[in-house]
């Protein structure tokens, strides 16, 4: 938070509101339009810089704000001479989108309202089935991918991401079926890749004496870095060093 609030001093009003997330969410809660929405950016950035990340896995939907982010540390290197790493994106080149299964023309996204636009990592098998079954698809027979058929080429890419396999050997192993036997199919592929993410979270619950030590041992790491950042940074504005 110390760290944002320097860099909001910045970052541009116009730079915050082109944020396509801010925008679209804008739209959603027009009575809760709030400054965090709107200043969540230069808190992500912050999040990055202050542990001088030089590459960072994101969504096709984050790249927006990462390239605020890099934008803001070349700006403060420039005025303050060099003191952030530039990060660089690591966006996948297949799948860095996954589509809403209800509502495929917008993305899947945790905090969604209606819990069947979602696959969740601890989801029961039977939850999982249940919900891929009820994806949305479109009134076509063929299973191939087509962007203009933006449910079942969402699916087709969930199934390629979760398998290995290419969209291509898909088509191939379902031409001719339909789309029922491809949904059971992709809800068992499903449930058998978050098996084991499922099965470690229990064994891992079982033991919050493990977990509170992960926890804290991962903080003190990520303080002492960040204070390090924190410290230059100070030094850098000319404010007093932290003690």
């Amino acid at each position: 938070m110390e760290l944002a609030w320097v860099l909001s001093s910045l970052t541009y009003m116009g730079e915050l509101n082109r944020m396509t997330q801010f925008k679209d969410k804008s739209k959603k809660n027009e009575k809760n339009i709030n400054a965090a929405l709107f200043t969540y950016p230069i808190l992500m950035a912050s999040d990055i810089l202050i542990y001088q990340a030089n590459l960072v896995p994101v969504g096709g939907d984050q790249k927006q704000h990462l390239e605020l982010t890099r934008d803001i540390a070349t700006r403060f290197n420039n005025q303050y001479s060099d003191t952030f790493v530039i990060p660089e994106p690591y966006i996948p080149d297949f799948g860095a989108r996954i589509m809403s299964l209800q509502d495929p023309e917008n993305k899947m996204s945790k905090s969604d309202d209606n819990i069947n636009n979602l696959v969740s990592l601890l989801d029961e098998p039977s939850v999982i089935r249940k919900k891929i079954k009820r994806a949305v698809t479109d009134s076509g027979t063929d299973i191939v991918f087509d962007e203009q058929r933006a449910g079942l080429a969402n699916l087709l890419t969930i199934y390629s991401i979760a398998t290995g396999d290419s969209i291509p050997k898909i088509e191939d192993n379902y031409k001719g079926k339909m789309y029922s036997e491809f949904k059971n199919d992709l809800g068992e592929v499903l449930v058998e890749l978050l098996a084991p993410i499922q099965k470690e979270y229990k064994l891992l619950m079982k033991d919050k004496n493990y977990i509170e030590n992960i926890l804290k041992d991962g903080a003190d790491r990520a303080r002492s870095k960040a204070y390090k950042t924190l410290d230059k940074v100070y030094r850098k504005i000319g404010l007093v060093k932290r003690k």
